[in-house]
């Protein structure tokens, strides 16, 4: 034991003992293989880092073999460099392989980086939304329905790639979906796994359009299995619902041009034909409303306070009391709902839904 220990120390302390020194520098091929190896040594981190690793480390192992067996003369240095020089070659084709297996097609690729990637999700993650897909893309021509108001059965969630959609009911226009919407994020949201339904509006393509989409079933299937793809569509969709909500209420209008407002629970918050094309017999009825309202305002006279004898400046004088403001009256509930009662039930009658515009202004 002692033995091997005073070995250890000399070797460790003192060092081999060369003989002699060889006068003459090594051959090109020996520091070419360094100083491939020393740019090698020097890359990054990924997949790309990787590429350039294994890729300049493999020239380098090469040149190792080359030395080996033109100058060195050594069959370990030969068979050591080139299982080197295999196995950068192996991680190479791993490297090519992968990316030719996660290369994603020009749309999904479009849609990862436009929609996915800003919120952080996964590659891993995105694979398994766009194979419950089974990674088609349909396509819609000018003017074909997707769905029609009724009819069409609630079976799937589609999200627009591209194109315009124009929404309406009733042949009234609603909204527009746009790119990288989804088309019926409200009907998805309004039934329960187990429930069946059919859509209440009109879909229809005003342009070529192309979109991708998932099936009722087994959306529903990996919603339930992967928790964390389940709240990255609440997320989507709520937020998809919301931008249709506020693209509904620029439209919604109350009387004299007040704008109604989403956040106020107590409004009937629908479009309706109503609301902005009453007529001209309902605007000169505003127009008469608004003029009773304000006329006692202005017929009220106008008093100027008398100016005190003694207050100094003598020069300066109290200026007359600014004049009230006159404040419009809100117009009587009973006036607005006796003007054209037949015209504001009559569609809430006729198919038994929600009024399209509010039928009485709450008193706020």
């Amino acid at each position: 034991m002692s033995t091997n220990s005073s070995t250890v120390g000399q070797l460790l302390w003192q060092g081999p003992v060369c003989s002699s020194w060889k006068q003459d520098m090594e051959g090109a091929v020996y520091h070419l293989a360094n100083c491939f190896l020393l740019l090698g040594f020097m890359a990054g981190s990924g997949v790309y880092g990787c590429f350039y690793l294994f890729g300049i480390l493999g020239p380098g192992y090469l040149c190792y073999v080359l030395w080996g067996w033109l100058d060195a003369c050594g069959l370990d240095i030969i068979l050591w460099s080139f299982l080197l020089t295999v196995a950068c070659l192996l991680q190479l084709a791993h490297l090519v392989y992968r990316l030719r297996v996660d290369t994603l097609p020009e749309e999904f690729d479009l849609l990862y980086k436009t929609l996915y990637l800003p919120l952080q999700v996964p590659l891993q993650a995105y694979k398994q939304i766009i194979h419950c897909c089974h990674e088609q893309v349909l396509t819609l021509s000018t003017e074909q329905t997707y769905a029609v108001e009724g009819e069409t059965a609630i079976n799937r969630l589609s999200l627009l790639l591209s194109g315009r959609i124009r929404v309406s009911q009733d042949g009234q226009f609603l909204h527009y979906i746009f790119p990288y919407q989804f088309l019926d994020s409200p009907e998805w949201e309004s039934l329960q796994p187990s429930e069946e339904g059919t859509f209440q509006v009109t879909l229809t393509a005003e342009t070529d359009c192309s979109y991708i989409s998932w099936p009722r079933k087994s959306l529903h299937l990996l919603l339930n299995r992967e928790r964390y793809i389940s709240c990255l569509f609440s997320a989507l969709l709520g937020y998809d619902i919301s931008e249709k909500l506020y693209t509904l209420n620029d439209k919604l209008f109350a009387k004299f041009g007040l704008r109604f407002d989403i956040r106020l629970p107590s409004l009937y918050l629908v479009l309706g034909p109503s609301a902005s094309d009453g007529g001209p017999e309902s605007e000169k009825d505003d127009e008469e409303v608004f003029e009773a309202a304000v006329s006692p305002a202005l017929a009220r006279p106008i008093t100027v306070l008398p100016t005190p004898p003694c207050s100094p400046p003598p020069a300066v004088t109290n200026f007359p009391a600014p004049l009230p403001r006159a404040r419009m009256s809100r117009p009587d509930s009973s006036v607005l709902d006796s003007r054209t009662p037949s015209q504001n039930s009559s569609h809430v009658t006729s198919k038994g839904q929600a009024p399209l515009a509010p039928v009485h202004t709450p008193e706020l």
